[in-house]
């Protein structure tokens, strides 16, 4: 079995217009949604053997927030260059690379493509990811090339404002 969580990088700081997309800060309320994210899914057991973030400084920083609450090192997230401008079948390559190994997998990036990536693979219907939503999948399958909607199943949909 293999377990994939999609997660949209919390919500940005607009207020450096001189900056690129690319170094887009996170804003206080992205910080704060991003920790209790991670505190959730911590509570649910989840436990990452591998976090893949998009270099996006928001997206990153999303990862480490969401990470330190699940004991996991800033250090041991990969940054991955091909998730900043993945279409969905760009990201469905990134995660099928994912080593065998690896049973519980982390993917951190943007929309749309992540809400059309999660729904190309999940059973379910699901809405668009807001920022710091998050997507659980669970493929029966030993490998992450063989990750599919038909080896699927949906295990949930969480988003900060479930808890607002």
């Amino acid at each position: 079995m293999k377990t994939l969580y999609i997660l949209r990088h919390a919500k940005s700081n607009w207020k450096f217009e001189q900056l690129s997309d690319h170094d887009r800060p996170l804003s206080k309320r992205g910080r704060a949604d991003a920790l209790l994210m991670g505190q959730e899914l911590a509570a649910r057991g989840i436990h990452p053997n591998l976090i893949l973030s998009s270099p996006a400084v928001r997206a990153i920083t999303t990862a480490m927030l969401v990470g330190k609450e699940l004991g996991y090192e800033p250090r041991d997230i990969e940054v991955n260059d091909r998730i900043y401008a993945a279409g969905k079948k760009d990201l469905l390559e990134v995660v099928q690379e994912a080593p065998a190994a690896v049973q519980y997998l982390l993917l951190v990036g943007h929309n749309e493509a992540l809400s059309d990536f999660a729904n190309m693979l999940s059973p379910e219907n699901l809405a668009s990811l807001p920022t710091t939503g998050v997507a659980a999948l669970q493929f029966d399958c030993d490998n992450w090339s063989d990750i599919s909607r038909d080896n699927a199943d949906f295990l949930f949909f969480d988003f900060p404002k479930n808890y607002k």
